[in-house]
C-alpha cells in the first residue's frame, strides 16, 4: 500500500516554555487532581498564551523516563476538541484553584507573558474568584451568510439564546459522564490522510493502545496498527459502500444503508463519526436508522467524504440524524451537498423536514449558511418579479419547518413587524451581500440524477430482534 503526505496530517507540536516567572510551591504539584482547574501554556499564532483549563484525568507518561505525571486538561469556554494531554511543564502552579480557593506560590503573583487572555484578580475570603476572562472559543470560522451588520442588540440575544437550545435541548444529548470522557487516542489512519482525532469513540481498547487507529477506507475496519491494515487490504474486496447507489454525478456517489441489513458497516460508520461529533451518542442499535454516504469516485474505489443519517419513521419529522463532513474534506462544498439530498428526500416524502436537535457547532453554522441561501434565493426571485411570498409558500418552496424559516429571517435581520403582521425587508446591502454571495460556485446537486423512492415501512420491517 503506497501512501502519500497529505495536509490533512497535523504539523509536529512545537515545545511550549513554562511560564518563565513562576516559582511554584513544590507542595502545589501534589494537588493536581481531577476537577482542578489552573492555567495552561499554548501557542496561539506563534504567540505564548496562557488559557483556563480544568485537569479532566492524569497518567504517568509512558513517553519519558522518569514516568512524570501528564494531565488531560479541558480549556474553558473552548470547544472539546481543544482538550490535550499536557505536561507539569505547561502549567502554570502559581494560578491553580481546587473549586474552592486557590493555591499561590511564597509572593502570591505572576508575572502574566503577552498574549495572556485571562486576568487575575483577588480572592474573597469564602475563596470565590471574581476573575472575568476575555477568551473568545477558538471555533472555526463560519461559512458567511447573508447577515446585516446593523443587526440589533434583541436579535443577536434571541441568535444565542436559540444556539444555546439547539445545543443543549433533543433526543441526542449525551449523558454528563459520556461528555466528561477522555479522549482515547489521537489519531486515525484512512487511505492517505492521518487525522487528529477530536472526541472519545468507544474503539476496542486493544485497539488504541498505540494512540493512533487504522482504517480501511473502504469498509471501515478498525486496525492497531499499520501491518494489520496492509494484510487487511490485500484480501478485503470492497471497493464502496455496502447498499445501493441512489445518486451518480460526474466522480460523485451517493449510496443508501439500511442499518438492519448492513449492520456491520453502519456500525464502524458511527464510531467513525463519533470521533468527531461530540453530541452522538448511537454506534450500536442503527437498526431503526438508514444511512446516506457520499463519496468520490476513481479508478481505486469509492472513497468517503461524509454522510448523514436519518430514523426510517421519525414522529417529528426529522430528515437527519446525525450529519459529518470528514475533517480532512471539509470547506469543499460537500456540507450542503448532504442537506441538499436530506431535504431533495423530504419532498419527494410530501413532507416537512429538518435536522434533529442539538446540531454540533460545524453542523448548526453549515444548516444557517444553507437555510439562509435558499430561502434568499425564492426571496429574490420573488423580489425580481416584484410579487409578494409568504411564510406558507417559503415552507412550500423548501421543505423546510416554519420554525427553521422564522429563525434563520431573524438571523438575517430582514424580518419586521409592521401594521399588526410580520413583513420581509430588503435592504439595499442585504440585496448586494446576496448578489456578491450568489456569484461564488459551489456543488449544486441534481435532483434528475438521483433514482430513489420512498420507503413504505410496514410494523414487521420496524420490528427487530
Amino acid at each position: 500500500m503506497t501512501r502519500r503526505s497529505s495536509s490533512a496530517s497535523p504539523a509536529p507540536s512545537l515545545p511550549i516554555p513554562h511560564h518563565p516567572s513562576s516559582t511554584p510551591n513544590p507542595h502545589v504539584a501534589d494537588l493536581l487532581t481531577t476537577g482542578v482547574k489552573v492555567n495552561v501554556s499554548k501557542m496561539v499564532d506563534g504567540e505564548l498564551v496562557f488559557r483556563r483549563a480544568e485537569i479532566m484525568s492524569t497518567r504517568t507518561s509512558t513517553t519519558t523516563k522518569d514516568g512524570q505525571r501528564e494531565f488531560y486538561v479541558h480549556f474553558c469556554d473552548f470547544n472539546k476538541r481543544l482538550d490535550e494531554w499536557v505536561g507539569i511543564d505547561r502549567l502554570d502552579l502559581t494560578t491553580v484553584d481546587l473549586g474552592g480557593s486557590s493555591v499561590n506560590d511564597s509572593n502570591g503573583k505572576g508575572t502574566p507573558v503577552q498574549g495572556q487572555s485571562a486576568k487575575k484578580t483577588s480572592v474573597g475570603r469564602r475563596g470565590r474568584s471574581t476573575a472575568r476572562h476575555n477568551v473568545q472559543p477558538e471555533t472555526p470560522p463560519p461559512t458567511q451568510d447573508i447577515v446585516s451588520e446593523s443587526a440589533s442588540t434583541t436579535s443577536d440575544a434571541l441568535l444565542n439564546q436559540e444556539i444555546e437550545t439547539l445545543r443543549r435541548g433533543g433526543s441526542m444529548t449525551q449523558r454528563p459522564e459520556e461528555i466528561a470522557r477522555v479522549k482515547n487516542f489521537d489519531f486515525v489512519e484512512m487511505g492517505n490522510f492521518m487525522v487528529q482525532t477530536w472526541y472519545f469513540s468507544p474503539y476496542p481498547e486493544a485497539v488504541c493502545q498505540s494512540g493512533t487507529v487504522y482504517l480501511c477506507e473502504f469498509c471501515l475496519s478498525f486496525h492497531s496498527s499499520r501491518e494489520q491494515l496492509i494484510r487487511h487490504c490485500q484480501k478485503c474486496d470492497c471497493r464502496h459502500p455496502p447498499g445501493q447507489e441512489i445518486y451518480r454525478r460526474e466522480n460523485l456517489s451517493f449510496f443508501e444503508l439500511d442499518g438492519h441489513r448492513q449492520k456491520e458497516y453502519s456500525r464502524n460508520l458511527c464510531l467513525l463519526s463519533k470521533l468527531f461529533l461530540d453530541h452522538k451518542t448511537l454506534f450500536y442499535d442503527v437498526d431503526p436508522f438508514l444511512f446516506y454516504v457520499l463519496t468520490e469516485n476513481d479508478s481505486r474505489g469509492c472513497h468517503i467524504l461524509g454522510y448523514f443519517s436519518k430514523e426510517k419513521d421519525s414522529l417529528d419529522n426529522y430528515n437527519v440524524a446525525c450529519i459529518l463532513t470528514l475533517p480532512q474534506h471539509q470547506r469543499k462544498g460537500y456540507g450542503k451537498l448532504l442537506i441538499d439530498l436530506s431535504y431533495e428526500l423530504t419532498k419527494r416524502e410530501g413532507k416537512l423536514g429538518s435536522p434533529e436537535k442539538p446540531l454540533s457547532d460545524l453542523g448548526l453554522l453549515s444548516y444557517r449558511s444553507y437555510w439562509s441561501e435558499v430561502l434568499m434565493a425564492v426571496i429574490m426571485e420573488a423580489h425580481q418579479r416584484r410579487d409578494s411570498v409568504t411564510i406558507e409558500q417559503l415552507t412550500k418552496r423548501t421543505c423546510f419547518t416554519t420554525d427553521d424559516i422564522l429563525h434563520t429571517l431573524h438571523a438575517l435581520d430582514i424580518l419586521r413587524y409592521r401594521k399588526g403582521q410580520h413583513v420581509i425587508v430588503l435592504t439595499e446591502k442585504v440585496i448586494a451581500d446576496w448578489e456578491r454571495l450568489a456569484k461564488k460556485p459551489r456543488l449544486r446537486f441534481d435532483p434528475d440524477c438521483l433514482q430513489w423512492t420512498p420507503h413504505k415501512w410496514t410494523m414487521s420491517d420496524l420490528r427487530y430482534l
